[in-house]
């Protein structure tokens, strides 16, 4: 038996193969075409350039942006005028806060100074009226009141150096008691006679006594509660009055270092001696002694 044999395998395999070339050719040529147009610029796919806006279009829409910036132009003028006058106001603000602290630190430094003049002068008359002597007390009153009241401080020193006490001027007016009833120096028949003129006495009820006695009793009230002016002006009025001279100088003394320290103080509080007080504490200090005779040791120390 004869076998069957195919008739045209050959031209199919020549077809495929040939079909393969073509393909194989259009895709070099299409990597050349490709590799061209990269390297030589556009290739024919790409849109031509001209419908793009070109770089020298810009300045024609120039004038529309001009007129722009023009109309913005007094905005911001007055937008930096706006905040030019804020600044300002800020600035003077904190200007003013300035001001302000600057006065309150100077108010607070003169209330410390005034309080520390107010301590000192406390100081100076609890040492006063303690005897006691003043020490570095005589220094600040020179550094504190010194250039305002000088009368004033030189009183109290001289009274610190030589203190003199209510307690020492009770005792001593005690001691002087019997010279002051009765001197010793006036003769026999004029104490007669002022011993029956103050047996009987008409006076007012209102008036204080004039019996030598009473008033030395008025006198020693008087040193008990602080009062040695009034106490001066009755031991005064005694019989021998004019020969205490040493407790008359010591009272005096008391006294205008009492007033000297008044002085102070107002001057501490309200920043500067009163006109009356000054005029009260200079006549006090200029007014003579009682009596002319020379001062001995002092009895109230």
């Amino acid at each position: 038996m004869d076998e069957a044999v195919p008739l045209d395998p050959a031209p199919r395999r020549s077809r495929v193969g040939l079909i393969t070339v073509f393909v194989v050719l259009a895709l070099v040529v299409g990597f050349g075409l490709m590799w061209f147009s990269v390297q030589e610029g556009p290739g024919w796919w790409q849109q031509p350039a001209g419908p793009v806006a070109s770089p020298t279009a810009t300045p024609r829409e120039a004038p529309p942006a001009q007129s722009g910036a023009a109309m913005l132009g007094p905005v911001d003028a007055v937008t930096l005028a706006t905040r030019e006058s804020a600044l300002a106001a800020q600035l003077a603000a904190l200007e003013g806060r300035a001001a302000g602290m600057k006065l309150d630190v100077s108010a607070s430094a003169d209330r410390a100074a005034r309080a520390e003049a107010i301590l000192v002068a406390f100081a100076a008359r609890r040492a006063i009226e303690r005897g006691r002597p003043l020490g570095y007390l005589e220094e600040q009153l020179h550094q504190r009141f010194g250039s305002t009241q000088p009368q004033a401080v030189d009183t109290i020193v001289q009274v610190g150096q030589d203190p003199v006490t209510l307690e020492g001027l009770r005792e001593a007016l005690d001691a002087n008691a019997p010279l002051l009833l009765n001197p010793g120096t006036r003769h026999w028949f004029d104490g007669l006679l002022d011993e029956l003129r103050h047996l009987i006495v008409l006076r007012d009820a209102n008036l204080p006594s004039a019996i030598p006695s009473e008033r030395l009793m008025r006198a020693r009230r008087l040193i008990d509660v602080g009062r040695v002016d009034a106490a001066l002006e009755e031991v005064a009025r005694l019989p021998g009055g004019a020969q205490a001279v040493n407790w008359t100088n010591a009272a005096r003394r008391y006294v205008a270092a009492t007033r000297a320290l008044d002085a102070l103080e107002t001057a501490a509080i309200v920043g500067t001696i009163s006109g009356a007080a000054q005029t009260a504490l200079s006549t006090h200090l200029e007014t003579p002694d009682v009596a002319s005779a020379p001062e001995q040791e002092n009895p109230a120390r």
